[in-house]
């Protein structure tokens, strides 16, 4: 029988370093770096990478809301909204996975992504904007964090690369505040999941202490970068993300057709 590996303490701090600057610099989750970082560089299954990586995302989310939060960066309605379409979604996204096509998906959502890389360049939002609440904006949110919800549990791509720019570029947002509010989004999706990984034994609480601890102290870090760069600088630097996260989704769908 193969003993299973411990990872050491020190890799664990440094993947939360990475996943908490991220979180904290985007507004997203950082399981884009933490899941491969645990698969290949500490050798951990990726079943129990992926439910290491949410349970380390929550402190994280937690914290990088309350930072921007404190800022005034957080839209609650908004992000509330989200939450509770992001939390159903993500149910029928996991419910649908056996059943859909995932291959095509796949590659529209990358086509999705390609759009929003180049418009990253050239719709930059003002600090002053904010997400005007009403009926049908509200509707939306809801919609957005439903649609949210189901592309991540079909591909396994965290809910911030959808939500920023959508924020942004649908609902009038600035950069910091649907990056905030994403990270508002988060907390109860990362807090359900983690629950449910918990009772299916897919979770190192170990691995996930270590990187979520770490990625805390560095997610203020990333925050008062993202507020201290200007809002262009800050969309490329998402977009040299994005294109990052293209990538891996585009060698993925490659070695699963050669499979």
């Amino acid at each position: 029988m193969n003993e299973i590996v411990r990872p050491r303490l020190l890799p664990l701090i440094l993947v939360g370093i990475a996943g908490g600057l991220l979180s904290g610099l985007f507004g997203i989750g950082g399981g884009t770096i933490i899941v491969p970082a645990l698969v290949l560089w500490l050798s951990m299954p990726q079943r129990l990478s992926a439910g290491t990586s949410v349970a380390a995302i929550l402190p994280t989310a937690i914290v990088g809301a309350a930072t921007y939060a404190i800022q005034g960066h957080v839209d609650w309605v908004a992000g509330l909204c989200l939450a509770i379409g992001i939390v159903v979604g993500a149910q029928v996204g996991s419910h649908l996975l056996q059943k859909v096509p995932v291959g095509a998906l796949r590659w529209g959502f990358m086509a999705f992504l390609a759009v929003v890389i180049v418009s990253l360049w050239f719709v930059v939002p003002q600090r002053s904007d904010s997400i005007e609440i009403g009926f049908w904006s509200v509707a939306g949110l809801v919609v957005t964090g439903f649609i949210t919800g189901i592309l991540s549990g079909l591909l396994g791509v965290g809910g911030g690369i959808i939500v920023v720019p959508v924020l942004m570029f649908f609902f009038g947002s600035s950069d910091l505040i649907a990056k905030g509010t994403s990270l508002l989004m988060m907390i109860p999706g990362s807090l359900s999941g983690t629950i449910g990984n918990l009772r299916r034994q897919n979770v190192d609480l170990r691995a996930a202490t270590a990187v979520g601890l770490s990625a805390c102290v560095f997610a203020p870090v990333g925050t008062t970068f993202a507020v201290w760069i200007d809002p262009f600088w800050g969309n490329v630097a998402f977009s040299l993300y994005l294109v990052f996260i293209v990538g891996q989704m585009l060698v993925r769908t490659l070695r699963s057709r050669k499979a």
